[in-house]
């Protein structure tokens, strides 16, 4: 299993501090970065097998129908999709290499196995439409489960199963890629956390797909993508706000939900749906702390890490990641990066005269020495 593979003892793990200082460390160490009172959040949402192929009626072409969007509000209900489409192919072939599809018109038919799809808008690109499904809920569901398979890149060279694209947390079925930040998150850290009065929350987001093949489509990710926070979350975060604990993402979605959600000490609770695009100009309201994937510049992943350092910090950690040979993409080692801040005369005072590892130390949360 691939998924499985993210649970080795060797993945690494970069952890970058809020005074831009870089470590180095085994991803199984995480732990020893985080301290008592911190809350980690999470995304339990699970990956839908939402690579479809099937046939373009008018044309009689082969295609591939990624399923990228919700555009309906219930998450249970899986019949109203905004859609990538490519020509002919499958994911040995690199994306940016895919062929466009026949052209798209509204109305037009796709036969994806047992579904029937409507195209009932074009969106402004070739390859990006509003798709319907036909027929009952559960017709949809189970087409999908029968038919459908992972989204997958030719980085990946074998056909994933689905469960490989599962984090320990999955539940709900309703992100589109894998929120793979949550590989790192398996039983043994999870009771380890718990051990060091760490705090484990979840929320559900529908994480959405990294990549089009098509520069001009890509900027425009990540689409919307819905998300629910359960009232006990939100209560967690209040909580841990109110006495002095980091609030730790676990992945670029949940930062989308949570800052989404964000006022001032909480979270709201409920579902909505996350629309905005966090980059280096975005004050964050909610998370201190992030982990994640590494992600290439110039993507909207890492655009939202420039949200916590700064440009002197990434550079230097992507400098670190080339010459660690850090594993990327979604089956990768992993950041840990701390938000960068001005430390309060306050603080200054009480750790006056530390030396600057203590100082890092404390800045990320571990005990000195």
């Amino acid at each position: 299993m691939i998924a499985a593979h993210q649970r080795i003892p060797d993945a690494k793990l970069l952890v970058i501090d809020a005074d831009g200082s870089l470590v180095t460390a085994p991803r199984t160490a995480l732990v020893d970065f985080l301290r008592r009172g911190d809350l980690v959040v999470a995304n339990d949402a699970a990956t839908l097998p939402a690579s479809l192929r099937g046939v373009h009626q008018p044309s009689g072409a082969i295609v591939e129908v990624r399923l990228a969007g919700w555009r309906a509000r219930d998450l249970r209900d899986p019949r109203h999709w905004t859609a990538i489409v490519f020509g002919d192919g499958d994911f040995r072939m690199r994306t940016e290499d895919r062929p466009l599809p026949p052209a798209l018109d509204r109305g037009d038919r796709l036969q994806l196995g047992p579904l029937d799809a409507i195209v009932t808008d074009t969106l402004g690109h070739p390859r990006l439409v509003a798709l319907t499904l036909k027929g009952s809920v559960e017709h949809v569901w189970a087409g999908i489960a029968r038919h459908g398979r992972p989204i997958q890149y030719a980085h990946v060279p074998q056909p994933l199963a689905l469960w490989d694209a599962w984090t320990p947390l999955a539940g709900p079925p309703v992100a589109f890629e894998p929120p793979s930040a949550g590989f790192a998150v398996d039983w043994q850290l999870q009771d380890t956390m718990r051990n060091h009065g760490i705090d484990l929350v979840t929320l559900t987001h529908a994480a959405g797909i990294s990549s089009t093949g098509d520069a001009a489509l890509d900027a425009r990710l990540p689409f919307p993508e819905p998300y629910v926070i359960p009232s006990a979350t939100a209560r967690a975060v209040r909580r841990a706000k109110l006495r002095g604990g980091r609030i730790v993402a676990i992945g670029t979605s949940v930062v989308r939900a949570l800052e989404h959600a964000g006022a001032p000490g909480r979270v709201r609770a409920g579902m909505n749906v996350a629309d905005q695009r966090i980059t280096a100009a975005t004050a964050l309201r909610v998370v201190d702390m992030i982990v994640s994937g590494t992600h290439e510049p110039g993507t909207s992943h890492h655009d939202l890490l420039r949200a916590f350092a700064g440009d002197a910090a990434m550079g230097a950690m992507n400098a670190t990641l080339d010459a660690g040979g850090f594993r990327t993409h979604e089956f990768g080692d992993s950041v840990l990066i701390a938000r960068q801040r001005v430390a309060s005369n306050a603080e200054y005072s009480r750790h006056s005269g530390v030396d600057r590892g203590m100082r890092s130390a404390y800045l990320v949360g571990r005990a000195p020495g």
